[in-house]
């Protein structure tokens, strides 16, 4: 293992791919930090304050900010992100390099295993051998957004409409399940959901998308096609000309709008 090395500032970082204590190649932020928050515990006359230590998994992103996730039981990062400065990181946060190595990656690091077995059977059609895997990552996390979109996706082969709308709840309440890195799942839940003719389930998911990135075309066209199926031709209409208010070479929206005029259906 080579040794340990900071940054200016005391910072440490991890590169996984030796699991050690080193500075990434690309010279940025990854590892575990804590840092002490005072809270209540109790109730009434028995209430007190105490100070706890909080852990987080912090991640430098391109634009140079620091993306902090709080640390779940299971000792993975969970939930919802938060974005700092490297300011803030110094002055608030303490690094904690052995933790990491010790105690989080490997964790992390099956929790990405356990995953790519499920992803692996799902992709082979063993739904049964993917919900097992999926439902054991989501009991290191149960917020896990690939691990429930997996599992949904696994329910919806399967013709299992009522579990698959259970997964659907979690999921919009869930803002990371809108994010880039998950597009093509989500695309594909959302396929799914309308194959499934889970129309009203459908168009939760998509509006709830469109509140997060509502200058996203591509929602408002999804929305469109829900619509349509569902026979609410001039809905249809509406959100096929809002994809291409916001993209006038939509080249799909076009289409299907001109198919609406010809057909005199909106």
């Amino acid at each position: 293992m080579r040794s340990s090395a900071t940054q200016p500032g005391g910072l440490f970082m991890a590169d996984e791919s030796k699991s050690g204590l080193t500075m990434l190649e690309n010279n940025k932020i990854r590892g575990v930090f804590s840092t002490q928050k005072l809270v209540k515990v109790g109730t009434g006359v028995t209430q007190r304050k105490t100070v706890q230590q909080a852990y987080y998994f912090a991640e430098e992103n391109d634009a140079g900010e620091i993306e902090l996730q709080a640390l779940n039981t299971g000792l993975v990062p969970s939930g919802d992100k938060e974005t700092i400065g490297k300011e803030e990181l110094l002055e608030k946060y303490v690094p904690e390099p052995e933790f990491y190595q010790k105690e989080v990656f490997p964790k992390m690091r099956e929790l990405q295993k356990t995953l790519a077995r499920a992803d692996r059977h799902r992709q082979r059609g063993e739904t049964y051998s993917a919900e097992m895997e999926y439902g054991n990552a989501l009991k290191v996390d149960e917020d896990n957004v690939r691990a429930n979109f997996g599992i949904g996706l696994c329910y919806m082969a399967r013709g299992e409409s009522a579990k698959a709308e259970d997964i659907l709840k979690r999921l919009v309440k869930l803002d990371a399940a809108f994010e880039s890195e998950h597009k093509h799942l989500f695309n594909e839940f959302g396929i799914n959901l309308r194959k499934n003719k889970l129309f009203g389930q459908s168009l939760e998911f998509y509006s709830r998308a469109a509140e997060l990135s509502p200058m996203d075309e591509n929602l408002h066209y999804n929305r469109g096609r829900v619509f349509f199926e569902m026979g609410d031709f001039a809905a249809a209409k509406a959100s096929l000309e809002k994809a291409l208010e916001i993209n006038p070479q939509f080249e799909e929206a076009g289409k299907f709008l001109k198919y609406l005029a010809a057909k005199n259906l909106a």
